[in-house]
């Protein structure tokens, strides 16, 4: 059941009398993988995002001091993936769904005494609802520290594998994303069935861009036929295995860093010296 968690890092391994018992409780770090069910081509499964959010944490607290205190949820597989709906095997929440799934799962753990919650988001449709959700919870409950967080945000390697088209085309199911899975379930890729295939038809000479400061908004049919956006036929185990060590040590560094994070709190100081807010 815990797939690429270490089990003694498994939230539902643990009994509620040891949640109760927890020591420093607020501290406590609660790790929640977000992926998607949606289409990669024909060469990748549907779990792609599910797989690697998951395999990241999971690597990540092996890496950990096992003094800190640290937990993975159940990754949560379903996403807001619309922008896929088109291609058969595509299942997707709708944002309202996402936020009131994720708000509620919120509400549980800070019901259980817990504080410190990071969403680990592993697919890239998803990135504002997480920051929605965070920013609601910890307005709603202002000792709930909750970090919207993107699993490629961190410091990786991943750009010493890429060329500089796939570095900036290659957003989904092309050679990093190929690299990995090849790395965490070889037996679901099929690499024969690997195309190339770049967006079509993007704005030239224009500050729009697919991502970025200035996007415009798209469907994945609008810029490609196989679902594919990028190159995966380079890919290899052996680049997924060193992307992945690259990235898991440093979640390995945010998780510490969340567990040490003490929330800022401008409004208690201005409270205490009676500093008059402009």
């Amino acid at each position: 059941m815990h797939t690429f968690i270490p089990p003694d890092r498994f939230f539902p391994y643990l009994t509620w009398t040891t949640i109760r018992d927890l020591p420093d409780q607020e501290n406590v770090v609660l790790l929640q993988p977000i992926g998607a069910i949606e289409q990669h081509g024909p060469h990748l499964p549907l779990i792609v995002d599910a797989a690697i959010a998951t395999a990241v944490v999971g690597q990540a607290l092996e890496k950990l001091d096992p003094a800190i205190p640290a937990y993975a949820l159940p990754t949560l597989f379903y996403g807001k993936s619309n922008e896929h709906w088109h291609f058969p095997g595509t299942i997707t929440l709708t944002a309202q769904t996402l936020i009131s799934t994720l708000m509620e799962v919120g509400e549980s753990l800070y019901r259980a005494g817990f504080r410190k919650w990071a969403l680990v988001n592993g697919h890239g449709g998803q990135p504002q609802i997480m920051e929605i959700v965070a920013r609601d919870l910890h307005q709603q409950h202002e000792d709930f520290l909750v970090f919207p967080l993107f699993v490629w945000r961190v410091p990786n390697n991943a750009i010493d594998y890429l060329t500089p088209k796939e570095a900036e085309l290659g957003i989904h199911a092309g050679d990093a994303e190929t690299s990995l899975l090849l790395s965490l379930l070889p037996d679901q890729v099929k690499m024969d069935q690997a195309i190339t295939e770049y967006p079509h038809d993007l704005p030239a000479d224009s500050l729009l861009s697919m991502e970025g400061n200035l996007p415009f908004a798209w469907t994945t049919r609008d810029l490609s036929q196989s679902g594919i956006l990028g190159d995966p036929t380079v890919a290899t185990a052996e680049k997924g295995d060193r992307i992945l060590e690259s990235l898991s040590q440093s979640w390995a560094q945010v998780i510490q860093d969340i567990h040490q994070f003490q929330q800022p709190k401008a409004w208690k100081a201005s409270r205490e010296t009676g500093a008059k807010v402009l």
